[in-house]
């Protein structure tokens, strides 16, 4: 029985969720580093489909975890985020780093797509 006021516990699928969300996050960061120590060779695009994903995933694993009522929009704007990151790392095919970065992306945006029609 839950107190009034309080929260119940979220489902295995939504921590999943958050925890994808979360993990893309510090891969993005990490990736991030590793192009600006490239110099040159880092691309503005893939800078920026990092950059929007990494604060995308934040922000959609803060508002599942606080249960946003807007949290599905988000999953789903999270989801194209990651989507659009993962192409842009695919670019570079023969850096680790990115295709670390393109693998956490693509499982992200899978959870994502999956919260968008569950209940929050």
């Amino acid at each position: 029985m839950t107190q009034p006021g309080t929260m119940t516990a979220m489902s295995k699928q939504m921590q999943d969720c958050v925890e994808a969300c979360m993990t893309c996050h510090t891969v993005c960061e990490e990736a991030m580093s590793s192009c600006m120590q490239m110099g040159g060779q880092a691309q503005m695009q893939i800078m920026r489909a990092l950059m929007d994903c990494s604060e995308t995933t934040r922000m959609c694993a803060d508002m599942m975890m606080r249960r946003s009522p807007m949290a599905a929009e988000m999953c789903a704007m999270c989801a194209k985020a990651c989507d659009m990151c993962a192409e842009a790392c695919m670019s570079m095919p023969e850096d680790k780093m990115m295709q670390r970065c393109a693998e956490a992306c693509r499982r992200c945006a899978e959870m994502c797509r999956a919260m968008t029609g569950a209940r929050m």
